[in-house]
Parts: C-alpha cells; sequence; structure tokens
C-alpha cells in the first residue's frame, strides 16, 4: 500500500490511512504523555512523502525535529521489527519555521482588510450593536479610500468616525460612543497579545504553504506556538483566520486522490474555550464545508470533550491515546470517546482506552465509500525523522535557507488610514489655531482702532473749547476796544 500512510500494526494487520479520505478530517487526542506528538509527526511524514504540504502549530517546541533525520535506537529498532516495515530509513523533511512574532520563524501577518468585519466581529465578541459600527467604519474607509492594514489604522477610523458621529450619522445610521468604546477595549486585549505584529504587512501569500520541496515532498510548514500559547485569544485568532481565509481563496476541487494541503491544531481546546456560539458557527461551517476544496483539519487534543460535537461529528479520522479516568469529567470522555468508535467484537473499548501503553493508540479511519473502518488498538510505527526539538543552530540554518528568507521579514508600513487620518487633524488643528489668530488680531485691531478714535474725539472736543473759550475772549476784547474807541471819538 505504497500510497497509502502506515500508522503502525493491529494485532491482526497493518494499519493505514487512506490519503483519499483525509480532506475528511481528523483527531488526535490523549492525555498528556501518551504520544500524540508521534502520531503527529508520522501523519505529517506520511503526508509530505505523498507530496501534500503540511501545516503545524509546535506549542511545546518539540516538533521542529523533523528537519533533521532520526537517529538508531534499541526502542526504535524493536518497533520497526515488531510491526515489520522493510524498508524504513531514517530521513529529514523539508521544514518552513514561521512565528507570528517573528522571532523564530518568518512573520505572519495579514491585514485588517483581509480579515474583515464579519470574522473580526466573531472573534471580538461584539454585540449587533457594536458589530454595526465596526461594519460602520470599513464601509466610510471603502468611500474614503482609507486603507486599514494594521490596528493602529482601524483603532484612528473609529475615533475619527466618533468624532464625527453626527456627521456621519445621515449617511451610515446611529452610531453609539459607546459601542465604539468597547470595540476599543477589545481591540486593546488583542494588542496586548501580540495582535500588533500579527496585523500587517506584506500579508502572506497563503500558496506559499502548498509548495514542494526536496525530492518532491511537501513542505511541513511549522508554526512556533511555544510562546504564542500565553496568548490564546491572538491564537484562536489566527487559527480561525487561517482556515476561512483558505475556504474563501482555494476553489472548489472535490474529493482528490489525497489533499492539497493538511492542518494540525494542536491545543485545540484554545480554539473553542470561551467561544461564543458565532465563533464555533463558523468553525463547523468551515471544517464542513473546506473539505472540498481539499484541505484536511486534524485537531489534537487531551479530551475529545474540549472539541464541540457540532465539529466533532465532522472529524472521520480517529487515533484515540489513553485516557485517564480519575473524575466524573474524564470518565465521561472515556464513554464518549468510546462511542465515536465503530465496535470492534474483539475489544472493550471503553476499558482498553484506559489501558493503552505509551505509544499505543486506538484507530479508526475511512475505508472506501467513506466508511469508518473497526477500532484497532495499534502500536503506532516510529517517526522516520528525530523525535524531539532541533538545535538552535540548525533552526537557524533552517532560516538561512529558507525559500522565504527575506520575503517576509522586513515589516512594511505603508501610508494608510492612520498617516491619512492624522495628517487631516493635524490640518484641521491648525487651520482651526490660525482662524483663532486671525480673530485675536482682528479684535486686537478693533480695540486698538476703537481707543484711537475715543482720545481723538476728547481732542477734538478740549481744542474746541479752547478755541470757543480764546474766540469769545477776543471777540469781546474787540469789541470793547472798538467800542470805547467810538465814545472816545465822540
Amino acid at each position: 500500500m505504497e500510497d497509502q500512510i502506515l500508522l503502525g500494526k493491529s494485532p491482526q494487520k497493518k494499519v493505514y490511512l487512506n490519503p483519499r479520505y483525509a480532506n475528511r478530517h481528523g483527531l488526535i487526542a490523549g492525555a498528556t504523555g501518551t504520544g500524540k506528538t508521534v502520531s503527529l509527526q508520522v501523519l505529517a511524514e506520511g503526508f509530505s512523502r505523498l507530496g501534500v504540504p503540511v501545516f503545524m502549530a509546535d506549542v511545546k517546541g518539540d516538533l521542529t525535529g523533523i528537519s533533521q533525520p532520526g537517529s538508531p535506537h534499541p526502542k526504535i529498532d524493536e518497533r520497526i521489527e515488531k510491526i515489520g516495515i522493510e524498508d524504513f530509513s531514517f530521513e529529514a523533511f523539508p521544514t518552513i519555521l514561521w512565528d507570528l512574532q517573528g522571532e523564530q520563524g518568518h512573520p505572519i501577518r495579514t491585514t485588517i482588510s483581509d480579515m474583515g468585519p464579519l470574522l473580526l466581529s466573531r472573534l471580538l465578541d461584539l454585540n449587533d450593536t457594536q458589530e454595526g459600527v465596526l461594519n460602520i467604519a470599513f464601509r466610510l474607509a471603502d468611500d474614503e479610500g482609507l486603507l486599514l492594514l494594521d490596528l493602529d489604522d482601524l483603532r484612528t477610523t473609529l475615533r475619527y468616525i466618533g468624532d464625527n458621529r453626527k456627521t456621519f450619522q445621515n449617511a451610515y445610521g446611529n452610531i453609539s460612543s459607546a459601542s465604539i468604546g468597547a470595540i476599543q477595549r477589545r481591540l486593546l486585549v488583542l494588542e496586548q497579545q501580540g495582535a500588533d505584529k500579527f496585523f500587517g504587512e506584506p500579508a502572506l501569500d497563503l500558496w506559499d504553504f502548498m509548495r514542494t520541496g526536496a525530492k518532491g515532498y511537501g513542505n511541513i510548514n511549522i508554526l512556533m506556538a511555544d510562546q504564542l500559547m500565553m496568548a490564546p485569544r491572538l491564537y484562536a485568532t489566527f487559527l480561525l483566520w487561517l482556515i476561512s481565509e483558505l475556504f474563501e481563496t482555494l476553489p472548489e476541487v472535490g474529493d482528490l486522490d489525497k489533499p492539497r494541503l493538511v492542518f494540525f491544531f494542536d491545543e485545540a481546546h484554545l480554539l473553542f474555550d470561551d467561544a461564543p456560539d458565532a465563533l464555533i458557527d463558523k468553525v463547523e461551517q468551515v471544517v464542513k464545508l473546506i473539505r472540498s476544496k481539499g484541505v484536511g483539519i486534524y485537531f489534537i487534543t487531551q479530551n475529545p470533550l474540549d472539541v464541540p460535537d457540532s465539529v466533532l461529528g465532522q472529524l472521520g479520522n480517529r487515533v484515540q491515546h489513553a485516557l485517564r479516568a480519575f473524575t466524573p469529567r474524564d470518565q465521561k470522555a472515556v464513554r464518549a470517546a468510546a462511542q465515536t468508535f465503530r465496535s470492534n467484537p474483539e475489544l472493550d473499548t471503553e476499558k482498553v482506552i484506559t489501558e493503552l501503553g505509551v505509544g499505543e493508540a486506538l484507530v479508526s479511519t475511512l475505508e472506501d465509500k467513506g466508511t469508518p473502518s473497526i477500532v484497532e488498538r495499534t502500536l503506532i510505527r516510529p517517526p522516520a525523522s528525530r523525535i524531539g526539538p532541533a538545535s538552535d543552530s540548525e533552526r537557524a540554518e533552517l532560516l538561512r535557507r529558507s525559500p522565504f528568507a527575506g520575503r517576509y521579514d522586513q515589516e512594511i508600513d505603508r501610508i494608510s488610514a492612520h498617516e491619512l487620518l492624522t495628517e487631516r487633524a493635524e490640518k484641521a488643528a491648525r487651520e482651526a489655531e490660525e482662524a483663532e489668530r486671525a480673530m485675536e488680531e482682528e479684535k486686537k485691531k478693533k480695540r486698538l482702532s476703537g481707543g484711537s478714535r475715543g482720545r481723538q474725539s476728547v481732542g477734538e472736543a478740549l481744542m474746541k473749547s479752547v478755541a470757543r473759550s480764546i474766540g469769545s475772549q477776543v471777540g469781546r476784547t474787540l469789541i470793547r476796544g472798538i467800542l470805547g474807541s467810538l465814545f472816545k471819538g465822540r
């Protein structure tokens, strides 16, 4: 079965995953330390050999070893012999490192516009009124030719709308300052978790996740997520954006002989914990429909109950490692996991789940016509690559030799909404200041002009008074002199 992925061996037969049904999604579950990471690595290697690109989040920092060949070990040799793998050889797989923070791999960015108001509203858990205001921000940005690239652009646009909401209400509808404040606070939470580095340019070209490397193997894209786990909101934002963007971008292809791309989402509970119903509905919709785009999604989590039933029902391929049944919730998880498998008359599935050893799993995959196989207790095969992390120097070499070296590493800050609206505000402030100065100058001139006229009037009045006084005195003197002369002459 060269065209299938060998997962391991049950007491009766070898167990394979048929790549034709790999786009029907899957689940790898089990308690800590039971072998989930090895199962993930085995599947990723199998897809890569078939030329299928893989994306996976490395939340514990131990998946980068897939970029290096494994080393012989007595336990590995023993397992190879038990399973009966004849052509086993250690090998490395083409690996690309990515990091939302841009510290341990190539940065992954998208723009606010690409994310769109609908998805952003669901991620921020906005109510209908707040979502309406966010839609207004996007619509106004389109109408005024403002690019929404990063968080600064969105915040500045919202502030601009708030400052001028009376002007915009007739054109766009009611705008509440309280709603704007609520959105700004939610954006602040995202920013504190590092979203300021996720939103920007150059934006990721999703086709770069779908390339092949040496020997025609599919590239294994690893998201360095050990630090990202401290920012669960950002991690969920990224995951949902990624699968939504793929759904919107990729064309319909139906059922292929093998997937075009496979995603492994570790710590899947982070995508669903405290998530609003609208967000879970969106995930369910995308998981249900994206398989027709040739994309397979595999969730990795400790407890199957971490995944909502509506999503769990879409996961056709199951690898269930051991679960512990110490608490009522654990016991419920064991029963739930057992009931999802097609029963095997030779196995008490519920009992076996609690008895599985490290590196063992209950496996059920989709067979011909997409029907699930009978569950098998399976000894998982060892990976051909290194189990454990690559060294710092090995990761540095991966980055140096990466086909994307230099393409995404330098952030681009184009003139966008933040710069344009800030410039408008500064111009308006300057004009207002100049207008105020002009008014003050005019008032000053009027005061000076009014005082001068007042002083002139007083002077003129004084001069006229003096002139009248002088005129009267001189007139009287002249009259008296003339009359006196006349009378003397007589």
